[in-house]
């Protein structure tokens, strides 16, 4: 989350300014610190009004280069680098603004404390597929959907509400079929939650992205979809972020898995040894179950008709729309069968 394109472009200050233009652009831009950059846009250092007071004291004048004050090595990240890891480095180093700037040292942005440690508040939808009838979670799903089962206390589908809700987001769609009034009945339209709720009521399955189909209105904005069986510490925020700094049409978050092989691998030519490895470990990246959308992604589904998502996707490449994967590394646990629902009690507070 940075500051607003406009605000940060404010406290930009060109190589060849004075001491004066800087002090009038902290003033102006009131966000205590200016990125000078050269006619590239590359950043070239920031000032600080401390940086200007120690060159006051040092016999400088308001008419001296800004180039004598300037802090030619600040800390800076780039685009991709989420919240949390931002804010940790501010934390750790005690600053108040971080400039954001891409390989070629070209500034992009600007994180600062104010704005990066508060929630703000998101207008996005948060769809979250609670349909499927949870055949291999069977005889815990005998009378009672999926994304009811309870976790730590209270069903899955409310840790993933709570977890979105800590995040800014407040409007949320669930799409239902099987024992789907269970799931109404306990959320209702979200008053007791603190959060707004509408429901898609599939007549049949279909599948993890048919139902999107069923929206009425349809988003007007980047939306958020999530299966409803995921227990995870995904930053939903970051991902709907890096959707939009790529201007992607569909992104999905993917996390590595790894797979250690059981036995020793031999390797052949034929018939001929060329090689052992002992127990090899796989590593693969996996779909993760939650996603964003552009609204115009909706136009590749099929109307009334089963869909899963990496259908979608597949659908949206073929129309030669930017599809992308968003690496997540944060824990994940998808509640497919009994043992993952142990798992989950297990390791969920």
């Amino acid at each position: 989350m940075t500051t607003t394109d406009a605000r940060w472009r404010g406290a930009c200050l060109p190589l060849e300014s004075t001491i004066e233009q800087a002090i009038r652009n902290l003033d102006a831009a009131a966000v205590k610190i200016v990125m000078v950059v050269n006619p590239q846009g590359q950043l070239e250092g920031t000032i600080s009004d401390g940086d200007i007071r120690r060159g006051l004291l040092r016999g400088l004048s308001l008419e001296s280069s800004i180039a004598s004050v300037i802090h030619r090595t600040p800390m800076v990240v780039v685009p991709e680098m989420g919240r949390e890891l931002v804010l940790q480095l501010m934390v750790a180093n005690k600053l108040q603004q971080i400039p954001v700037v891409d390989a070629d040292r070209k500034v992009m942005g600007l994180h600062l404390w104010d704005e990066i440690s508060s929630t703000a508040s998101r207008p996005n939808v948060m769809v979250i597929m609670a349909g499927g009838l949870g055949t291999r979670l069977r005889p815990h799903t005998g009378n009672c959907p999926k994304p009811m089962l309870h976790v730590a206390g209270k069903p899955m589908l409310e840790h993933i509400i709570e977890r979105a809700k800590s995040e800014g987001f407040n409007r949320f769609v669930i799409a239902v079929h099987y024992l789907g009034h269970m799931i109404e009945d306990h959320f209702g339209r979200g008053e007791r939650f603190g959060v707004d709720i509408d429901y898609l009521r599939e007549n049949s399955p279909l599948g993890t992205a048919g139902a999107l189909g069923l929206l009425d209105p349809r988003p007007k904005a980047n939306f958020i979809v999530t299966n409803g069986d995921v227990i995870t510490d995904i930053r939903y925020g970051e991902l709907l972020d890096f959707h939009e700094h790529h201007q992607a049409a569909a992104t999905m978050a993917v996390r590595v898995h790894e797979w250690q092989h059981p036995f020793g691998v031999v390797q052949t030519e034929g018939v001929e040894i060329i090689g052992f490895e002992e127990k090899p470990v796989s590593r693969s990246r996996i779909n993760a179950g939650v996603y964003a959308l552009h609204p115009d992604a909706l136009n590749s589904l099929p109307q009334g008709a089963r869909c899963d998502m990496p259908t979608l996707f597949e659908t949206l490449q073929h129309n030669a729309r930017r599809t992308v994967a968003y690496p997540m590394y944060e824990p994940w646990l998808d509640v497919g069968r009994p043992e993952d629902l142990q798992t989950a009690n297990n390791q969920v507070s």
